[in-house]
């Protein structure tokens, strides 16, 4: 079911919530051969850091004092966005066997999702729409772009073109249509001013 999520402040992770979110994060391989950095010293103060920048809308650099520097931990958000991390969390949000800690949390993992949207592109958007989580979206839906109208305006522009030698289209057809495509195609900069709350 398509809904916004009910806003809920930030705290620093409970034992439960922890438990609840681990499984969901990559692990460090000891055997693995490490090529770069060390590992993380403690790993739930990172995610916690990382639900404070998103669930307060903060820049990086004005993370409170951790252990960690604050563009580290940015960093480490965009390699687990990039590792698919925040989109696994979507879809955990929605199994019929979720946690219910983990269900809790609903409101910070999209938040986590929607600050992750520009690196997780076009099948983030479609993810969060299809899972019904609209808060994880950086704008409100009808301001992002709309695959599945896209494909649809496309498929009857295609039948009205083939129609043209025969049939000439009503006057302002193609106009209207061009401009319902550019609607469904979202607005071209995001702004925080229309971000679902």
């Amino acid at each position: 079911m398509r809904h916004f999520t009910p806003r809920r402040p930030w705290t620093p992770l409970t034992d439960t919530e922890w438990a609840a979110l681990a499984p969901h994060l990559p692990r460090a391989d000891p055997s693995a051969s490490r090529t770069a950095g060390r590992p993380i010293a403690d790993p739930r103060a990172r995610m916690d850091a990382m639900l404070y920048a998103c669930v307060t809308g903060c820049p990086w650099g004005e993370l409170p004092e951790t252990d960690a520097k604050p563009l580290s931990i940015a960093r480490h958000f965009r390699r687990l966005a990039h590792a698919g991390v925040w989109s696994r969390l979507l879809r955990a949000l929605t199994a019929a066997d979720a946690a219910s800690a983990l269900r809790a949390m609903e409101y910070w993992i999209c938040r986590l999702a929607r600050r992750a949207m520009r690196m997780l592109g076009m099948e983030g958007i479609d993810l969060a729409r299809q899972l019904g989580l609209l808060s994880a979206l950086p704008m409100l839906p009808w301001f992002m772009p709309n695959r599945d109208l896209s494909q649809s305006l496309l498929a009857t522009i295609d039948e009205v073109l083939n129609r043209l030698p025969r049939q000439r289209p009503p006057p302002g057809l193609l106009t209207l249509l061009g401009k319902c495509l550019q609607h469904a195609g979202g607005r071209q900069v995001w702004s925080k001013r229309l971000a679902p709350p």
